[in-house]
């Protein structure tokens, strides 16, 4: 079976840096045709830059690289510094990349790339916030029919939120672009935190990385060390969640997880509940199903698998 193409959107972030290598280092099942950097846990400078020390580090220079948004579409940008470091990739400590930035932006590397290739063959991947997204489909809406599914991790259900009480911080950034992307009719499978939740990097799993004793095991086991901090203390929680990880995870090995195929809706007025995803889990509103709405996941298989892939690179 042909590799499935995708193109990953990111900012950059300890825990998008292990979607990435998790992507980069299973080339026989994912055709990484891009990488598309916005704003979000970082400002675009940082989180452009990461996405190529991230390749670099997984061996992989020739990855296309694009930069894309560097604010939400209608507010400014909130971003997670006290959670990711000052870089957004602290822990590691990474040479600073030397392949090129391409040329052009990335919501038009988007468009380009779901226009040229056949329709319904080439599968979004967003880690942050969905400006970038939702600025293609704004700037063309017939990509939307082309797309073969969006693959996005954010929202937030039982878990309610991780920036405010009720949002999660990818769609607290930018509600207006994730009520876009919500809308658009493409197929949608989210990786709320009911389920980044669930996948703990413990001591354990951690020093697993480690002594994969390889440049990118280290490097994962380092960047895990310094984001657990923030994790440890906010939820006393055994480790950090690899919130993005689970993208990739899905792609390779969907019967890891468990959801709902329900309606999800976006707040983007109330003062209190800005950004949050509603989720009509229970079915009580007679509003149509629009994503594929995740629950679980099979912990132990999923670092598994994250184990085995990363020893590759």
């Amino acid at each position: 079976m042909a590799a499935r193409k995708i193109i990953i959107d990111t900012d950059p972030g300890q825990d998008d840096a292990v979607a990435i290598l998790l992507a980069l280092a299973s080339p026989a099942e994912l055709d990484v045709l891009g990488i598309t950097a916005v704003a979000g846990n970082v400002p675009l400078e940082l989180t452009a830059r990461n996405a190529r020390m991230v390749c670099e580090l997984a061996g992989k220079p020739e990855t296309l690289v694009f930069a894309g948004c560097d604010r939400p579409l209608a507010h400014d940008l909130v971003t997670a510094e006290h959670v990711h470091g000052k870089t957004g990739l602290d822990g590691p400590d990474l040479p600073e990349p030397t392949m090129p930035l391409q040329d052009g932006d990335a919501v038009d590397f988007i468009i380009d790339t779901l226009r040229a290739q056949p329709e319904k063959t080439v599968t979004l991947c967003p880690l942050g916030p969905l400006t970038n997204i939702a600025a293609a489909l704004q700037r063309a809406p017939d990509i939307a029919v082309r797309i073969q599914e969006i693959v996005l991790m954010g929202g937030a259900y039982f878990e309610v939120g991780n920036i405010t009480p009720a949002a999660e911080f990818n769609i607290y950034v930018d509600p207006e672009a994730a009520e876009i992307v919500f809308k658009c009719g493409a197929p949608i499978t989210v990786m709320p935190l009911d389920v980044t939740h669930k996948a703990l990097v413990t001591t354990a799993r951690n020093e697993t990385f480690r002594t994969l004793g390889t440049p990118v095991g280290i490097a994962v086991a380092q960047m895990t060390d310094f984001f657990e901090r923030f994790d440890r203390e906010k939820y006393g929680s055994d480790g950090a969640p690899l919130h993005d990880p689970c993208v990739t995870a899905y792609l390779l090995q969907p019967d890891l997880f468990s959801g709902r195929f329900i309606n999800v809706e976006i707040e983007t007025r109330s003062d209190l509940t800005r950004g949050m995803t509603v989720a009509d889990w229970w079915r009580v509103t007679d509003r149509a199903p629009n994503a594929m709405f995740m629950g679980d996941v099979d912990a132990d298989g999923f670092f598994a698998l994250l184990t085995e892939r990363l020893a590759r690179l």
